[in-house]
């Protein structure tokens, strides 16, 4: 049977969907590529919590899914919500990149005094670093973000690093150190979702990469549980079940943190509820600070 893989249209999506597709050909099937626009695509000129968060990128493709217009779709990991619509499933996850952020900056480090991100995990652990910089509001895709870069608009962007690998762009600056930048949950990871159908769940989970998959539950157990979602600055990393998770403020003046070892999604939920216990009023206040309802 020949599959359609549906994917947004940036270069980094159409990347991680060709990379799919042609792990599909290496097992003998065929799969063909269709594009879809969603509304964190065209929306680019306001922050994401304004439209409704990471889900934005996901919910169109969702919804072909379900409509039968594609079979699959590939994602950025870290953009699937944990609500999910029924009657789909999550089918493979591919094995993991580099979970780091990447600082890419053109003037010396020490210059650096604006930095460029949507992402108010990355701005409060920015500041938390450093409350001297100034965090200003950056959305767009890679190619949007570096040239706003290159025009002297900010000192320096925050990139996930995989996402530059995957794209085989090199730039100055280096990769953030994950104890103390920690990663959006999931962060460096392609999924592939399906419409739960064997025919379909069946050849696509011959692409599932078992040790990604058991790290990156125990983060989206955490996630889960903390809640807050995109919203809320979180960062949630786990690698060989060693689990870091951690809640800030906004503006990276205060946090709470657990470092523990998990085997199981089980295990990840009772950090989660222990984590939201400490946290709860960052949380709140951040949602307040955004204008979101507890």
């Amino acid at each position: 049977m020949s599959l359609r893989i549906g994917t947004r249209g940036s270069a980094l999506a159409l990347v991680q969907t060709e990379n799919v597709v042609g792990m599909l050909a290496d097992r003998g099937i065929e799969a063909e590529i269709i594009t879809i626009t969603t509304a964190g695509d065209t929306a680019t000129h306001v922050p994401l919590h304004a439209i409704g968060g990471q889900g934005v990128f996901v919910r169109a493709l969702d919804d072909a899914i379900l409509r039968g217009e594609i079979d699959a779709a590939v994602h950025s990991m870290k953009d699937i919500p944990a609500a999910r619509p029924a009657g789909l499933a999550c089918c493979a996850v591919l094995e993991r990149d580099s979970p780091a952020d990447f600082l890419a900056h053109e003037c010396p480090l020490d210059a650096v005094r604006v930095i460029g991100s949507s992402s108010t995990r990355r701005r409060a652990q920015v500041l938390r670093d450093d409350p001297t910089l100034e965090v200003k509001q950056l959305r767009g895709n890679v190619d949007t973000r570096i040239r706003k870069l290159h025009e002297g608009q900010y000192d320096a962007i925050m990139l996930a690093e995989a996402g530059l690998e995957r794209l085989g762009l090199r730039l100055p600056g280096e990769a953030l150190p994950t104890d103390r930048f920690v990663p959006s949950p999931n962060q460096g990871t392609v999924a592939v979702v399906c419409r739960d159908d064997p025919e379909i769940t069946g050849p696509l989970a011959a692409l599932d990469h078992a040790p990604t998959r058991l790290d990156v539950a125990i983060e989206r157990a955490v996630m889960e549980e903390v809640g807050g979602g995109c919203f809320t600055p979180q960062g949630i990393y786990c690698r060989n079940g060693n689990l870091i998770a951690e809640v800030l403020a906004l503006d990276g003046s205060r946090w709470e943190r657990i470092e523990r070892h998990v085997a199981t999604p089980e295990e990840a939920r009772e950090c989660g509820r222990a984590l939201r216990e400490k946290a709860g009023d960052l949380i709140r206040e951040a949602r307040a600070a955004l204008g979101l309802k507890s």
